[in-house]
């Protein structure tokens, strides 16, 4: 039959599970963002963790392969619209979190104003009513390029803000 495929967790749970300071902080962010579960502030936290972590290898390294590396770590972290286009490596460290997280899908269909509420764009990506360049999108964690902000688009017709208003008025 083969190898099943090894899936491997793309977070880590943090290190002490029950500090109130640290609960607190991450269901404000929940909240804030909309998010189903704190795994998925720990995704965030993951990616941020890694490109830190690489940030700071090529920073100490000179050779023409680091130089290399450095061009690709920041092309990549510039297409996904997280730094400027004339950033340095140095600026990957000031990244946070909630900088990976203002990235989502849903939090740009919530800013563009297509839902009324983080959780109503939640619920539009995940019914299927959101597209990035005419191609549906049903995952609300999907990291927005910098080219890709400005086709985001609603695939009904008519506006759901003023339906979800109507419908609050009859109800």
């Amino acid at each position: 039959m083969g190898q099943p495929r090894r899936i491997t967790k793309k977070y880590s749970t943090p290190k002490h599970p029950w500090r109130a300071e640290r609960i607190e902080e991450e269901s404000k962010i929940q909240k804030e963002y909309g998010l189903k579960n704190k795994k998925e502030i720990w995704k965030a936290h993951a990616s941020l963790r890694a490109a830190r972590q690489q940030a700071r290898a090529l920073l100490v390294k000179s050779t023409s392969q680091a130089e290399v590396e450095r061009a690709q770590l920041l092309a990549r972290l510039v297409r996904l619209g997280l730094l400027k286009p004339a950033a340095g490596v140095d600026d990957i460290l000031t990244l946070s979190t909630q900088d990976f997280l203002n990235r989502r899908l849903q939090t740009f269909v919530y800013k563009k104003g297509h839902a009324s509420t983080i959780n109503q764009a939640r619920q539009f990506i995940s019914h299927g009513h959101v597209t990035i360049n005419g191609k549906k999108v049903t995952v609300p964690s999907y990291l927005v390029k910098a080219e890709e902000e400005n086709q985001i688009a609603l695939i009904r017709e008519f506006d759901f803000n003023t339906a979800s208003k109507e419908a609050e008025s009859s109800g």
